[in-house]
């Protein structure tokens, strides 16, 4: 499950010679595809870590080992960000915690496989969100691609029988639209434009974690972190060191470091190959099963995804 975060807006360097931009770009290809790995593997990590009543503090746990070793590396572009991206920054923080409720409360009541199936329909929510706000139709092709991605996650929840789709498919659907809305408006605030992209994720991150602070005090929300840290056994601290030093540092570090070398594009293609990663994490690791119905819908939401993701390009 990764973080919605802004995108590193630094350019590509011009001046690379010719024969060697292919093995560079190569190399900076590898460390991304491990980020989309890493990403596909954490829905299973998080049914590890996590139960219904822990959900809440599981989250406090993570963001809250992450956020200072993000400040403490980013701190001099930190003191330059103005009140204005400040207060951009907090609201996406906001609605980043929303997000991460919906991803995790919804893997918790469905399957690895399906959750990281299902959160993949952002990459065709989002250009169909747009040219909506633009006012404008989406190309046939994509939405096209759209109906073989909605038709695949039709069957992908209804392969035990159609029926009703379970509560953890839908807040993972929840959580597709609320990640298309903060794309939406991260690229709609105009103060944050200019703000350094990793500087921006933290204070993101800040606000999410004040949000699963002051949920984590009410009553009736869950085990306590300290509770649900004391209760941890060998397996779920493993499980919880690996969302928070893979899937959030070494992620956020790695898109920063790879967009400099290579193109936003390249990078997001690589990205979104982690509905794959998912799902053989899910089969392989996890022993999950889809089924004929259920695997035909896996392929239609990867092939819908990946023909929406040309074809709005």
């Amino acid at each position: 499950m990764e973080p919605a975060a802004a995108p590193p807006a630094a350019p590509v360097p011009a001046a690379v010679p010719v024969r060697s931009a292919p093995a560079r770009t190569w190399l900076a290809d590898l460390p991304v595809l491990a980020v989309a790995v890493v990403w596909g593997g954490s829905y299973l990590a998080a049914k590890g870590v996590t139960t219904p009543h822990t959900v809440i503090a599981v989250l406090v746990l993570r963001f809250a080992l992450v956020l200072p070793v993000l400040v403490v590396a980013g701190w001099r572009r930190l003191r330059a960000l103005t009140p204005a991206h400040l207060r951009g920054g907090g609201l996406l923080g906001l609605v980043l915690g929303g997000i991460f409720l919906l991803e995790t409360y919804g893997v918790v009541h469905t399957s690895a496989t399906n959750a990281g199936l299902i959160i993949s329909l952002t990459m065709v929510f989002t250009p169909l969100a747009e040219a909506a706000v633009r006012r404008v139709r989406p190309p046939a092709a994509f939405l096209g691609a759209a109906a073989v991605s909605v038709a695949g996650v039709v069957l992908l929840t209804q392969s035990g029988g159609f029926t009703a789709p379970g509560p953890g498919d839908l807040l993972i659907l929840g959580a597709a639209l609320a990640r298309t809305a903060n794309v939406l408006l991260t690229a709609r605030m105009r103060a944050l434009r200019d703000a350094d992209a990793l500087s921006l994720t933290t204070v993101q991150l800040g606000g999410a974690v004040l949000v699963f602070v002051l949920l984590a005090a009410l009553p009736g929300t869950g085990d306590s972190p300290w509770a649900a840290a004391a209760a941890f056994g060998p397996a779920q601290w493993a499980g919880l060191a690996f969302l928070a030093v893979f899937c959030t540092l070494f992620a956020f570090f790695v898109q920063t470091w790879a967009v400099r070398r290579t193109s936003p594009s390249r990078v997001s293609l690589l990205l979104g190959t982690e509905p794959l990663w998912a799902a053989a994490a899910g089969i392989a690791l996890g022993g999950e099963h889809l089924g004929p119905v259920g695997l035909a819908g896996a392929v239609l939401v990867l092939a819908g995804t990946a023909w929406g993701r040309r074809a709005a390009g």
